[in-house]
């Protein structure tokens, strides 16, 4: 009997395409929303219809929590008790959340010498598209070191493209800071933001929507090349997205495949209703 592979765990601001995790035994642990009085799990308790209806009313508070390490530890010691020989942990950018280090105080209570935990830099399917490949891995019997390798390589080479309708909301989640903010604040400019160095800054400046919708498109195409993956994600807005994988679609017949998904409660609660975002993964 050939030994168990390498156990991959992430978080659900993976925003795997519905099925994935479960066909490719990826584990994942769901971060937490609070809408008022109600606390519900990340992917799990809360659907994308029912966060719009909460951040449309002014006296609910929204907010959003990381897992515990508690939480983790109890994973991670499951899946070691199961017989996995190994855990690699693949993470959200620690700049964007404390997931990445709960989980790594877990990984020292638990075995450190059998957990490794990878800051991805990375959010959504640009995080999504590594664990991906570290489930690969892990499935061919790579060692764990392999694994979190080929992780991290997929993740630093993922570009993470968005729009929002208001900056406010990631200035008041400590997301952005103010004077980013205040970019798109002046003459209605709709800054075009990216992931550098695991933050979110903007990067480029436009007037309207349907132009941000074609700089969307435009920066993706440049970032790809033949055998890119590329996901399109958005909050209330299938219509814009749907537009936007269409053109990319026309414009990336090598693409690797196209993946279209509205965000979880998470990212959503900090992007607002509108948003609109590409991930590219060129190929290595």
């Amino acid at each position: 009997m050939p030994p168990s592979p390498v156990a991959v765990v992430t978080d659900s601001t993976a925003h795997l395409p519905p099925g994935v995790a479960e066909r490719r035994g990826i584990h994942v642990v769901p971060l937490e929303v609070r809408l008022g009085e109600r606390t519900a799990r990340d992917g799990v308790d809360v659907s994308a219809a029912e966060l719009i209806t909460a951040l449309a009313d002014r006296t609910l508070l929204v907010q959003t929590s990381r897992p515990t390490p508690a939480a983790f530890a109890e994973r991670f010691t499951a899946l070691l008790d199961d017989g996995a020989p190994a855990v690699v942990a693949v993470h959200l950018s620690r700049e964007l959340s404390g997931t990445w280090d709960a989980a790594r105080l877990a990984a020292q209570e638990v075995a450190p010498d059998r957990i490794r935990v990878v800051d991805s830099g990375a959010i959504a399917m640009g995080l999504g598209f590594a664990v991906l490949a570290a489930a690969d891995a892990a499935g061919a019997g790579e060692a764990p070191e392999e694994v979190e390798a080929v992780a991290g390589a997929v993740a630093a080479r993922a570009r993470v493209l968005f729009a929002v309708q208001d900056l406010e909301r990631l200035r008041r989640g400590g997301r952005i800071g103010a004077a980013s903010a205040l970019v798109g604040t002046a003459l209605s400019v709709k800054p075009i933001l990216h992931l550098r160095d695991g933050r979110i800054a903007p990067l480029e400046k436009v007037r309207t929507t349907s132009r941000a919708t074609e700089r969307l498109v435009a920066l993706a195409v440049s970032a790809a090349g033949p055998g890119a993956h590329v996901a399109v994600h958005h909050l209330g807005a299938e219509d814009r997205a749907e537009d936007i994988a269409d053109r990319l679609r026309e414009q990336l017949p090598d693409a690797a495949g196209m993946h279209v998904s509205e965000v979880g409660a998470v990212i959503g609660a900090h992007a607002g209703p509108g948003l609109v975002g590409v991930v590219v993964v060129p190929a290595g």
